[in-house]
Formats: structure tokens, C-alpha cells, sequence
């Protein structure tokens, strides 16, 4: 108990240490210019001596495009008379009613950039904490509310309402401020939070799970964009590290938290423990300043054309198909056959919404909700394929380990998220690594093909668990599987910041974000319908005098509670082994069919005045 009231203190401490180094060797550089620094200094400040002669002669200037940070190498370029800024020229004084509308960078440092760091990380932990703690907690709802037939929506609620908002979300981002945009989201996840935690019924439940799921959608994509715009390409990957790695500690803490909770205090901790952590971090977010990204009009001259610029009518397609496809696997994996007429009706419609959303998008082209140029750039759609595919494993393990720990192992809830902490820390460790050594060597695509074959090589080992398998096997199996993981985590967001102008980031985060949504229930959803396939033939096979569907109504650790006898338990433990092991070997086959996609990623080079070769389909990026 101990340990999981620790656990969020050691993250956020790490965030500090972890940001006021980068800080103070960043602060460090600064302060001590090198000659060529210096060198480029006084030729601007003689540049600007010329200007100022020249400027009774020349038209007034009214406004400057900087490409500098977009793209390494890349000169800026006079709007008004298309002047090459390679003729030192300085960037001309804004009007001052267009003085908003500067997209010069404005990152921060020191301790304003930790605390939005750390902000922005414990919300996106708490958001991917909620996303997986509720499965600890179902047990104890179902016997309070007595409403067994609604467990599937407590997780399917959640899913439905976060899904269809996510690529409406990086419209959103794009249009309006980022911080209130982000705080306005965190607000309705804790909304639903204490809907959840104050529900009276399976139905009130249900409803606040779906207003949780609205407000999680703009999270993940809110927090990458404001480090987008706090901080620089080439001192990005360091932060982006901590960040991926400590908040994604939320999707393999669920468990262990939400089992401590439930032993010791009451379910509706798990779901009250969002308001005081998020409550602070928010308050901090709300008094600091955070830059934009890129130019935004204000909010009421950005009205009239909302309906467009958002492309609600795209929305309106795309959110429908997404559902039906989300009810489909939901429905399928339990309530109906997948041959009935409800799962394959819904199957239908999604594909068929599907691609009438696909025909609006492609007329649409770059106004769309999915911008075709965008879409079309090979970092983009490989990155997207790459990450969602390389994480997969990640959700099924965080599922699935803690079954074979409670039922093969015979340990409680809360023990069985403590046997997870290796797969935790081994993910931890290398997503810090990873962000300094790229920072260091530039180049991301020798970091996601290492962390694409050790996840799937540390994954497939999993398929070797047993009954009989000795604590060193399974801690050195999650090592593997978690080192490698870490390696990944953050590096396709950064492949796809190396190729598009800052306006296009939120876009192509909130794509990546739904293709990794998707895939991930999907993988899901495959992964338990097989389980229930293998476990019931399993139970037939090793334990045949036992009522399959009452040791499996029992739960993972109820059927030793006299469903099983004893001369029977051996057999039953064997089928629960076995059944995990073709979860874990689909789960290990993601990140080798990643293995074969990240190369079309190509040599992009993060680092400061540093340009690889895009590969084909990027040469104008």
C-alpha cells in the first residue's frame, strides 16, 4: 500500500529533477555564446544598422514568416515582398493589431518549463491510469450495483465517447488556445471522474464513464503540443522521454493501484484519486503562460467559419463509423456471437460510413479533418502504422499478465500489479535513455527498428510462461519486453515534428493517437475472444469433470474459492497457462510487423541545424 501511494510522488519528482537538468545544462549554453554565435550576432545587429538607413526608402513591412524551427536549414521569407532573410535583413516590428498573430517561437525555460512539463505529464498519467484501473475495480462495482450484464459498458463507454473526438480534437488544438482548450478537456475527464466515484447506480456509472472518455480525448494530443510549443525540435526528445515514459506508466500502474485501492479503501477511490493530483497540476497550469504553437486568430473572428474549418460535416461521418466499429467488438466479444445479425449489421456500417468519410476527406483535401497532403507523406502514415502497431502489446500485457499472475500464480489483485513493476521500470529507464541519446546522435529510425524486434522478442517470451515458470524467467521476460518498449515509445511523434510545419502537428498527433486507439482494441478484443476460445477447450481438455462456465463466471481468483476441487485445480491452472500463451504470441506479432513498416520512416535528423534526406514523398516537407 505503501508503494502505490508513493508511486505518483516518485513520478512527479523524477519530472522535476529530470526538467531543472535539461534546464540548467540548456540555460547553461545559452549563457556562454559560441564564436560563431557571436560572429551572427554582431552581422544582425549591423544588419539592422543598414535597415534602419534604409528604411525612409523601403515599405513599411507588415508581417514575417520564421521557418527556422519548422524545418533546420530553411531561411525565413518575407511575406509582403518575398524577400530571402539571407540578405540580413531583420524580422521587421508586427503591427500592433497583428501582433498576435507573430509565430515567433516563444519557448520557455527553467522552472516555468518544469511545472508545465509536470502538469501536462500527471494528466495524461491520470488519464491512461483511468483507462485501465477500472478493470480492478469492476468486481466490487458489480456486487454493489448488482448489474452483471453491464460490466462490458463500463470500458466500452469510455471508449466510444473518447474515440470518434480524437482526430477532432487536433482541429480543435489548431484553432483555439492551448491551454484553455487543454484545461477545458481535463475539466470534463474530472467530470466524469466524480460522476463516476459518486454513482449511485450501474446506469450513473455508466454515463460518467462516457463524460470521462469526452474529456480524455484532447489529452494525450493537448500535452504533446504544448511541449510541441515550449520547447525546440533538437531539445525536444529529452523531455518528450520523460513525459512518454512516466505518463504511460499510468496504462501498468492501473492494476497495482487500483487493487490497493479497492483492498483497503473503497472502488470509488480508484475514479476520486483523479481530483486532488489533477487539481494541483492544473491549478499550476492555469496561472503559468503557455506559448502557442502557431499563429491563431482570436476566438470571436475565428466564429464564422468554425463549422468549416472544423469540418463538423467529416466529423459527423467519421465519429458514426468509429462507433459502430467499437460497439461491434464489444458486442462480439461477449453479448452476441460474431455471427449474429447486431455484430455483423454493425460490421457493415462502419465500413460503409467508413468509406463515404474516406470519399468527403479526399474532397476535402487539406481543409479536411485529415489533411490528404498531410496523410500522404510517408513519415506521417508509416509513423502512425509504426507506433500504433509497436504499443499494441503494451495494453495486452498490462491486461493479460496480471490474469496469468492472479489465476496460474494464485496471487492477489494488488500482488499481481506489483509482479508488473519490471515490465514498469525496464520501460521507465529506456524512455529516458532513448530521449538523451537521440538528442546526442540525431537519428530516430535506429531506435524504433532496436525497440520494434527487442518488443517483440521480450513479448514472445512471455508465450513460454507455465505454472512452473521460476520468478527469474517472468521478471527477465517483462525487462526485455519493457527495455524495448521504452526505446519507441516517443519516436515516431518526434519522426513526424522533423517533417510538418508547427500548424500541422496537432493534426498529425491526433492522428496517431486514433490509429494507436484503434489498433489497440482491436488487438484487444482479438486477444480475449481467443483467450475464452483456448481456455474453454483448455478446461475440456485438463479438467473435464468441471463446469467450464462456472470456473470462468467465477473470475480469475474466485474459482479456487470451492468451484475447483482439489483434485482438479491442477488442470484448471494449466488451461488458464496455456490460454495465455497465443495472447501473448499475437501480442509479440505486432511489433515484428512494425519491424517491416519503420524504414519508410527514413533517416530524419532531430537535431539543430541538422537536415537528413526525407524519404521519397517528403522532399518539400
Amino acid at each position: 500500500m505503501l508503494l502505490v501511494l508513493l508511486l505518483p510522488g516518485v513520478a512527479v519528482a523524477a519530472v522535476v529533477a529530470a526538467g531543472v537538468f535539461q534546464a540548467k545544462r540548456s540555460s547553461a549554453v545559452r549563457q556562454w555564446p559560441s564564436w560563431p554565435q557571436w560572429k551572427k550576432g554582431m552581422a544582425t545587429w549591423r544588419a539592422r544598422g543598414r535597415a534602419k538607413k534604409a528604411s525612409n526608402q523601403s515599405p513599411r513591412i507588415v508581417g514575417y514568416l520564421a521557418l527556422d524551427d519548422l524545418q533546420p536549414g530553411v531561411q525565413g521569407v518575407d511575406v509582403e515582398r518575398r524577400r530571402p532573410a539571407s540578405l540580413g535583413l531583420p524580422p521587421p516590428q508586427l503591427h500592433p493589431q497583428t501582433r498576435h498573430l507573430s509565430n515567433q517561437p516563444q519557448h520557455l525555460t527553467g522552472v516555468k518549463l518544469v511545472v508545465i512539463v509536470a502538469s501536462v505529464t500527471m494528466a495524461v498519467f491520470l488519464m491512461l491510469l483511468d483507462t485501465s484501473i477500472v478493470g480492478t475495480a469492476t468486481p466490487y462495482i458489480t456486487d454493489e450495483f448488482h448489474a452483471l450484464q453491464d460490466i462490458g459498458w463500463y470500458a466500452a463507454a469510455y471508449q466510444v465517447a473518447s474515440a470518434p473526438l480524437q482526430l477532432l480534437t487536433g482541429k480543435i488544438y489548431q484553432k483555439f488556445p492551448l491551454k484553455w482548450t487543454f484545461l477545458g478537456f481535463f475539466a470534463l475527464f474530472e467530470l466524469g471522474s466524480v460522476l463516476c466515484g459518486a454513482a449511485q447506480s450501474s446506469t450513473m456509472l455508466v454515463v460518467g464513464r462516457a463524460v470521462a472518455g469526452m474529456g480524455s480525448s484532447g489529452l494525450f494530443n493537448g500535452a504533446m503540443v504544448i511541449l510541441v510549443a515550449s520547447v525546440p525540435l533538437h531539445r525536444r526528445p529529452p523531455i518528450m522521454g520523460m513525459f512518454m515514459g512516466i505518463s504511460q506508466l499510468g496504462v501498468v500502474c492501473g492494476p497495482l493501484i487500483g487493487g490497493a485501492l479497492t483492498e483497503y479503501v473503497s472502488w470509488r477511490w480508484c475514479f476520486y484519486i483523479n481530483l486532488p493530483v489533477g487539481g494541483a497540476f492544473a491549478l499550476f497550469l492555469m496561472i503559468l503562460h503557455v506559448p502557442e504553437q502557431a499563429p491563431k486568430p482570436s476566438f470571436v473572428s475565428a466564429l464564422p467559419t468554425l463549422f468549416r474549418d472544423l469540418d463538423l460535416i467529416g466529423f459527423s461521418l467519421m465519429s458514426p463509423a468509429a462507433i459502430m466499429l467499437l460497439l461491434a467488438l464489444e458486442y462480439g466479444s461477449g453479448t452476441y456471437p460474431w455471427s449474429s445479425s447486431v455484430v455483423i449489421g454493425l460490421f457493415c456500417g462502419a465500413g460503409a460510413t467508413c468509406i463515404v468519410w474516406l470519399v468527403w476527406n479526399w474532397r476535402r483535401g487539406d481543409k479536411a479533418l485529415v489533411p490528404v497532403s498531410m496523410a500522404r507523406r510517408r513519415v506521417v502514415w508509416s509513423g502512425a502504422i509504426t507506433q500504433a502497431l509497436m504499443l499494441a502489446p503494451m495494453f495486452m500485457i498490462s491486461y493479460f499478465l496480471p490474469i496469468y499472475f492472479q489465476a496460474v500464480k494464485g496471487v492477489s489483485p494488488s500482488k499481481s500489479g506489483a509482479y508488473v513493476l519490471p515490465n514498469i521500470m525496464g520501460q521507465l529507464l529506456t524512455a529516458f535513455l532513448s530521449g538523451f541519446m537521440v538528442q546526442r546522435t540525431g537519428y530516430i529510425l535506429p531506435y524504433v527498428m532496436f525497440a520494434c524486434a527487442t518488443t517483440a522478442v521480450g513479448t514472445g517470451l512471455l508465450a513460454l510462461l507455465s505454472p512452473s515458470t521460476p520468478t527469474g524467467e517472468w521478471v527477465g521476460f517483462q525487462l526485455i519486453s519493457g527495455l524495448g518498449r521504452g526505446f519507441g515509445l516517443q519516436m515516431c511523434l518526434l519522426a513526424v515534428q522533423t517533417v510538418l510545419k508547427p500548424a500541422e502537428v496537432p493534426l498529425a498527433i491526433s492522428l496517431l493517437m486514433f490509429t494507436q486507439f484503434l489498433t489497440s482494441s482491436v488487438f484487444l478484443v482479438v486477444g480475449n475472444a481467443i483467450f475464452d476460445v483456448v481456455l474453454r477447450a483448455q478446461l475440456a481438455a485438463h479438467a473435464p469433470a468441471v463446469d467450464a462456465q462456472a470456473v470462468i463466471d467465477a473470475g480469475t481468483t474466485g474459482f479456487r474459492a470451492g468451484v475447483v476441487g482439489p483434485a482438479d485445480l491442477a488442470g484448471v491452472v494449466l488451461a488458464y497457462a496455456n490460454s495465455c500463451k497465443p495472447v501473448f504470441a499475437l501480442a509479440a506479432a505486432a511489433p515484428a510487423a512494425a519491424f517491416f513498416v519503420a524504414p519508410f520512416l527514413g533517416m530524419v535528423d532531430v537535431r539543430k541545424g541538422k537536415k537528413a534526406a526525407p524519404p521519397k514523398g517528403d522532399e518539400k516537407a
